[in-house]
């Protein structure tokens, strides 16, 4: 018997729902798209796709909507009151809502949502504060005013379980570290997990033998290293902070430098709540640093494209530090590489920062095709690589949304 399942993607600043038709065992069909943008830069913005039908592109909202939840619940009315969709007509035709949630702890795979579930995700809040805070926002008005839904939790963090004791370790007090959870848990693996499946069926390659350096590059970014199917390292760390310098995170930098850049980094910040603890260092690495820092803008495009000093100085240094990862990862992988593979809404847009990275990485073996390169990304996987070279470059149009309602669809005790 089919369901209706929402897959739900809340950010910082937006949220996504898409709905899918699954039955148990099969690959889910997506039957409508709809996401809010601009939640931190008002006014916020909607976008409608039912089937392949655009039915809003972009239009402002005019209700009032400060919150993912805001946000979540106009998009649901919206979807039960659509006449031409006619597998939602009430709340009761959600048969499962699987939620994104960014830091999972040592969840290995996805849950549903229970008491003790619920309770174990808020302590991890601190953690990813900008992502499970307004998840759980959402988790909980579902749970609430959708009686009849099975919710169920996807994690970021579960793709990267199988890294190896020696990379995930920090090394500090060990007692400590084990008591307060400090480790390397990883972040963005619901799309490397769509990405490593969907790349080794393009290669034609059993999954359990493709090894990836995959780069997922947005307002969020990270790298991950891929070993026979599995994480086996990747930038982010204990929080999404560390790594790669985003929209408005600063990546790794020197830990000791957010004391000398503030008085007051050890004390709450102003946005703290009683149930949402935010010191300012968090504050200022979080919101408060990345390329808007450098440039003033967030837009990667913008700064991509601009001849001024420090949008270039932005993106030489997102450049550099892919690179860096880039060789890390091929020397832990010892070369056996199947194909660099660029994702994310910057790794499928931004041909330049492509063929940038690309060349600086040339010594590896990777080579690009500047035709392919420039030719709109129209599949899940093209190929933008040069045909003699050593090793593939792809572009690889990630899909979370499809991907947690893949999880849950082939997941038995989940679906049913």
């Amino acid at each position: 018997m089919a369901k209706i399942i929402l897959s739900i993607n809340a950010g910082s600043s937006s949220v996504k729902i898409s709905v899918f038709s699954a039955s148990q065992g099969r690959s889910p069909k997506q039957i409508a798209e709809t996401q809010i943008d601009g939640l931190t830069s008002p006014p916020p913005r909607l976008k409608y796709t039912r089937g392949s039908k655009p039915i809003h592109k972009g239009e402002e909202v005019s209700s009032k909507i400060s919150s993912q939840n805001d946000a979540f619940k106009h998009m649901l009315d919206m979807l039960i009151g659509d006449p031409e969709l006619s597998e939602i007509n009430s709340k009761e035709d959600v048969g499962i809502a699987c939620h994104r949630v960014v830091h999972g702890g040592d969840y290995e795979e996805p849950k549903i949502i229970d008491k003790e579930t619920y309770d174990h995700l808020e302590v991890l809040t601190d953690l990813a504060p900008l992502h499970n805070s307004s998840a759980l926002e959402i988790v909980r008005f579902c749970i609430s005013d959708l009686p009849h839904t099975r919710n169920i939790a996807v994690f970021d963090s579960q793709f990267h379980h199988t890294i190896p004791e020696h990379i995930r370790t920090y090394p500090i007090n060990q007692e400590i570290a084990r008591k307060n959870k400090l480790r390397k848990y990883g972040f963005h693996g619901i799309s490397y997990s769509f990405i490593t499946r969907s790349v080794a069926e393009f290669l034609g390659k059993d999954i359990g033998k493709t090894s990836l350096i995959i780069l997922h590059l947005g307002s969020g970014a990270s790298a991950c290293a891929v070993k026979d199917g599995k994480s086996w390292d990747t930038s982010m760390g204990l929080t999404p902070l560390a790594g790669l310098p985003g929209a408005t995170r600063s990546g790794s930098v020197d830990p000791s430098l957010v004391f000398h850049y503030a008085s007051d980094v050890g004390k709450l910040s102003p946005a703290s709540t009683s149930s949402l603890h935010i010191s300012r260092a968090e504050e200022i690495l979080n919101k408060e640093s990345g390329w808007k820092s450098l440039t003033g803008t967030t837009n990667f495009g913008t700064i991509a494209s601009s001849s001024e000093r420090s949008h270039k100085l932005a993106f030489d240094i997102l450049v550099d530090r892919i690179c860096s990862y880039i060789g890390s990862y091929y020397v832990t992988l010892h070369g056996n590489v199947d194909a660099l593979v660029f994702a994310g809404g910057i790794g499928e847009k931004s041909s330049k920062l492509r063929k940038r990275v690309t060349e600086d990485v040339g010594c590896l073996g990777f080579t690009i095709d500047e035709e392919e390169n420039d030719k709109e990304i129209s599949g899940i996987v093209q190929d933008v690589g040069a045909r003699d070279a050593r090793h593939r470059t792809l572009v690889c149009a990630t899909d979370e949304q499809f991907e947690m309602a893949r999880l849950c669809a082939t997941d038995e005790q989940l679906f049913s």
